[in-house]
């Protein structure tokens, strides 16, 4: 592992993020293995981050979301694949989330981990917040969860620890430094997800089946992203067609795409949204826990973490350090 020079700040985790995703790579013979792949993957993930950058640790959970008001749709589907599961699935995902909370509440109380939580406000916005609210210092975010593309600038990076890329303006890179390929225009990541939608959230397309590239009979994407600061032809010509809904309700493509960019844009929410986050934010006051060793090698027995137990003083390091 290379160490890099220029130290990071904070290190921004979203728990719910890598725990789920981390399920999906673990294999193991009955529910308790898996509780404990997952929970391995995400300690090493913060661990690593921690090594190579140095930085207060945040962790950043999940509430209900706002966004299940403003758009009673939102994550929908999730709810229609949940009722299709089997009992043994059910109780399986309920231990899943009795270990997420476990964890969370361990990093709440045993250790000297900054916790993030709102009960109206997802990770994301969380830790999009919290970045907006200290410009000036260096952020690394521990997700796998491409939302978070958009925040990418020189103070803010990805480390996706599924697979082990560090996500930077200059591009992807390995975990020996190697660059992977480029890192596309986050602000025109943006832009094409509020008008194509998020079909893993149900939120709908501003305008289905736009093409990416102008054609002679409609103007593309990329025109009308070239055209966003002038408001010329281009952007004007897309964004005041019309088309109909699956409700037969007549749509234009601006007030969707609008309806979109407050849903996706983690720095247009809503402004009593924006006001609860900050709120949320000034509220976090430094934490003095003590024994922090002791209570993560009972955490990492209780999971059996053999590997984290064996490295406790390495894990020690960020869970004992406190904000300033």
């Amino acid at each position: 592992m290379q160490t890099d020079n220029n130290m990071t700040d904070y290190i921004l985790v979203d728990l719910h993020n890598m725990f789920h995703r981390a399920k999906h790579v673990s294999r193991g013979p009955d529910v308790e293995t898996k509780i404990g792949m997952c929970l391995h993957i995400l300690f090493s993930s913060i661990n690593y981050v921690s090594k190579k950058f140095g930085g207060h640790v945040i962790i950043a959970s999940e509430g209900r979301s706002w966004r299940k008001t403003v758009y009673p749709i939102y994550k929908a589907n999730r709810k229609e694949l949940q009722a299709q599961a089997s009992t043994k699935e059910l109780r399986e995902v309920q231990m899943l989330f009795d270990a997420l909370d476990d964890t969370l509440e361990f990093f709440k109380s045993k250790s000297n981990c900054t916790v993030l939580h709102h009960p109206e406000m997802e990770a994301d916005d969380l830790i999009a917040a919290w970045a907006q609210k200290f410009p000036d210092k260096k952020h690394v975010i521990v997700s796998s969860d491409s939302d978070y593309l958009q925040l990418i600038n020189p103070n803010v990076e990805i480390y996706n620890g599924i697979t082990n890329n560090l996500i930077k303006l200059e591009g992807y890179f390995d975990d020996k430094g190697n660059k992977l390929k480029d890192t596309p225009d986050p602000e025109w990541l943006l832009f094409e997800k509020c008008m194509r939608g998020d079909s893993s959230d149900n939120v709908k397309s501003a305008y289905p089946g736009v093409r990416t590239k102008s054609t002679k009979k409609q103007i593309g994407l990329l025109e009308a992203f070239d055209d966003r600061n002038s408001k010329g032809f281009a952007w004007n010509n897309l964004m005041l067609q019309r088309w109909v809904d699956h409700d037969n309700n007549e749509r234009k493509v601006i007030d969707a795409y609008l309806e979109n960019k407050q849903l996706i844009d983690l720095t247009n929410q809503p402004k009593n949204i924006r006001e609860a986050l900050e709120g949320c934010i000034n509220e976090v006051e430094p934490k003095k826990v003590p024994m922090v060793g002791i209570h993560f090698m009972k955490f990492c027995g209780k999971y059996s973490l053999t590997r984290c137990g064996e490295q406790v003083n390495e894990h020690v390091r960020y869970l004992n350090r406190g904000h300033e």
